[in-house]
């Protein structure tokens, strides 16, 4: 009898898979950056998929200097207010933090997500974490930023999401300057991302539930020679009989779905400010109108209608270059069948 090779079924990378513990991502690095001081990241809402014709500007394409239709998702992203700045120090035990400072000036929303800090000395706290700056002892500084959603009116909730963003560019006293500045300001997608710069996405993805181990590892259907009982949706077996205990690789059925997962080098195609541009007739399904601020990022992105999605500068881009695209059609067709 043939003895058969073939890789294993589903990738182990994401092991365990489990639920995410928040629907507001994490980022736990960085890209480099070397400019003037600015928050290196924004967030927004998914709202749904259109497409649009553009002239394929990709270098040796077969079809370079044409037009094209390019699959194309919206994120609603409007203005994120940034609550407080947060000092990072460094050890040889890792990176913890040192200070913050936050404002005063809250929205009263905001006080739903988080128990808001009463009776707070802004200068006071603004003046430590500059003595912490300049004891050498800051790493790296973040702002508390968090979204708007009372704003939209596709995402059905009060409750802002609150994250952190890492301010980077330049020395860490222009960056101490910068926060004082954006601290209980808004910020504006279009001052920390350009069209045609190429970004990373994280979002949680879809929940599926509990699933079987054919839908959730991609294991085969077992033949009718091979099944007993007519169970036919199981794996063959749990493995050998030594060690004495089922290994965390043999593919089994549990939770699928709903867990953090990001999307390198999406290209930002059209930033815009009026949503009547590319909401079609009847609005999106499952989310409405767009009303505010929107981007386009080439491409599909995790997760489903109206959950956060977090967008930072490429970490991984490469040779990829920034280009302003040339956009001639946007597709507002109805999508309500």
């Amino acid at each position: 009898m043939a003895n058969l090779h073939r890789p294993r079924r589903g990738s182990l990378a994401y092991s365990p898979r489990k639920r995410a513990k928040s629907p507001v991502p994490r980022y736990g690095s960085w890209p480099e950056y070397t400019g003037s001081p600015a928050v290196q990241g924004f967030a927004g809402y998914k709202v749904g998929m259109t497409h649009v014709i553009m002239v394929d500007d990709h270098k040796s394409s077969p079809t370079e200097g044409k037009d094209v239709m390019v699959p194309v998702t919206v994120v609603e992203v409007p203005p994120m207010r940034v609550a407080g700045v947060r000092a990072y120090g460094e050890d040889t035990y890792g990176k913890h933090a040192l200070t913050e400072a936050w404002t005063t000036d809250l929205d009263e929303e905001l006080s739903r997500r988080i128990n808001v800090p009463k009776n707070h000395d802004t200068a006071a706290a603004l003046e430590a974490v500059k003595a912490a700056v300049g004891e050498g002892k800051v790493s790296e500084l973040y702002a508390l930023a968090y979204t708007r959603p009372m704003e939209l009116t596709g995402v059905p909730k009060k409750v802002p999401d609150l994250m952190e963003m890492r301010i980077a560019g330049g020395s860490l006293d222009e960056q101490i300057a910068y926060a004082s500045e954006i601290l209980g300001k808004e910020i504006m997608i279009s001052g920390n991302l350009e069209v045609g710069e190429y970004v990373d996405v994280t979002a949680v993805t879809t929940g599926k539930g509990t699933e079987g181990p054919v839908k959730r590892w991609g294991v085969q259907v077992r033949k009718r020679k091979h099944s007993r009982g007519g169970k036919k949706r199981h794996i063959g077996n749990l493995g050998p009989w030594h060690p004495h205990h089922v290994r965390w690789q043999v593919p089994q059925s549990g939770q699928m779905g709903y867990q953090q997962r990001t999307e390198f080098n999406k290209r930002i195609l059209r930033v815009g400010t009026d949503g009547d541009e590319i909401t079609p007739a009847g609005g999106f399904l499952h989310y409405g109108l767009v009303r505010g601020p929107y981007v386009l990022i080439k491409g599909s992105v995790p997760g489903p209608n109206k959950r956060l999605v977090r967008i930072r500068s490429a970490i991984r881009q490469g040779e990829h270059t920034a280009r302003t695209p040339t956009i001639n059609f946007v597709s507002v067709q109805s999508q309500q069948g």
